[in-house]
């Protein structure tokens, strides 16, 4: 036990959420519990991971979902370990919302220069009907930025698409490449506007649309004759578009090749996915659980031959450095192991001290300094 590397995760404690401050130590070694010496909880060491209150080991569970964030149907790990449906499913979701989690505080709280983006959908048969699930991906890094799961194919799905790009995205030159859809550009407009201040005067605020936004789709048709495949620019020049695609290295021409390996990547994963499978989403809880952890797999765990970079030594010659992408988008410096992605624990906001209209107390003031500084 190592209370170097463990916060509070006492909502109501200031200095919840921050390692390394020398306000943790060891409560007992037998129950694996810490305390906080400012606020005085105590609190498990597995209090925020995965595990947390499971009766199972954690080894155990840690390798049920490492097989089925690979593709096994959970009918065979049902038969091999012996566990109910019921419970398996249970732990898909649990560890689909700490996915969700654990991206939303690593992808969507950041700010990245995304160059060149591409959108696509999978449509996901499902008991009875179908449900649609739409994925973005970052082109230079290969990072998956998010995805969305509806029932339906409308604005609605493509305008949240679009405002998780904007979420992470930075006001910079930016390439959007989707298919034939044509909410796409309509959402993707709304999205990747700013309100314009205004100097004490009342109402809703003007709405400026950022510059540089390139949105290119590719319309393919299949006819008798054979596969046509049409390459259109929606929103800006030629020229901003193929300085866009050189800086990514994304292509030579205008395409939609990255996301559909992506989406096969998906497929290939989440057992639902599959084009011909008998292993359908029941519920749709559980395929966004799927995909949030098949994301999270990829962008963390999973090393990307082409973001390979080579390390010369001296005079023997070089050896490939492998990275994932989200080493190659600067969010980790490491490849995470299965392990160390289910036993993460996402840190709760920053503590703010609390509004008053009387001057705070000398003992408040001491910890606001402390803490807050």
């Amino acid at each position: 036990m190592n209370p170097q590397t463990v916060f509070c995760p006492n909502i109501d404690c200031p200095a919840r959420g921050q390692r390394d401050q020398g306000n943790i130590e060891v409560h007992s070694q037998v129950e694996k519990r810490y305390r906080c010496r400012v606020c005085g909880k105590t609190f498990s060491a597995t209090k925020g991971s995965l595990f947390y209150r499971l009766k199972t080991e954690s080894v155990t569970v840690m390798l049920v979902l490492t097989l089925l964030a690979y593709g096994c149907p959970p009918v065979a790990i049902v038969k091999a370990f012996g566990f109910d449906e019921r419970t398996i499913r249970k732990w898909w979701r649990r560890a689909g919302e700490h996915c969700e989690a654990l991206h939303e505080h690593m992808v969507g709280q950041s700010q990245l220069d995304l160059v060149h983006v591409q959108a696509d959908e999978i449509k996901v048969k499902t008991q009875g009907s179908s449900v649609w699930m739409a994925l973005a991906m970052m082109v230079s890094t290969r990072l998956w930025l998010g995805g969305v799961v509806s029932e339906q194919r409308d604005k609605h799905l493509i305008r949240q698409l679009a405002q998780k790009v904007r979420q992470v995205a930075l006001c910079r030159p930016l390439l959007l490449a989707v298919d034939g859809l044509s909410s796409y550009v309509d959402a993707f407009r709304r999205a990747f506007r700013s309100p314009l201040p205004r100097r004490g005067r009342a109402g809703r605020p003007r709405l400026i649309a950022w510059q540089h936004i390139a949105i290119v789709q590719v319309i393919k048709r299949r006819s008798p004759r054979g596969l046509t495949i049409e390459r259109r620019i929606v929103q800006a020049g030629k020229e901003l578009v193929e300085g866009l695609l050189a800086q990514s290295q994304g292509g030579v021409c205008i395409n939609t090749a990255y996301i559909e390996r992506l989406n096969a990547t998906f497929r290939q994963r989440v057992s639902a996915l599959g084009r011909r499978t008998r292993h359908l989403a029941r519920q749709t809880e559980t395929l966004t659980a799927g995909m949030y952890i098949a994301g999270c797999v990829y962008n963390l765990c999973a090393h990307h031959k082409s973001l390979r970079i080579r390390l010369w030594v001296g005079s023997r010659g070089f050896r490939w450095v492998q990275r994932t992408p989200a080493m190659a988008a600067g969010l980790t410096d490491h490849q995470w192991r299965m392990d160390e992605l289910w036993s993460y624990r996402v840190p709760p906001p920053p503590w703010t001290p609390p509004k008053r209209r009387d001057r705070p107390s000398k003992a408040l003031r001491r910890t606001i300094e402390m803490w807050c500084t």
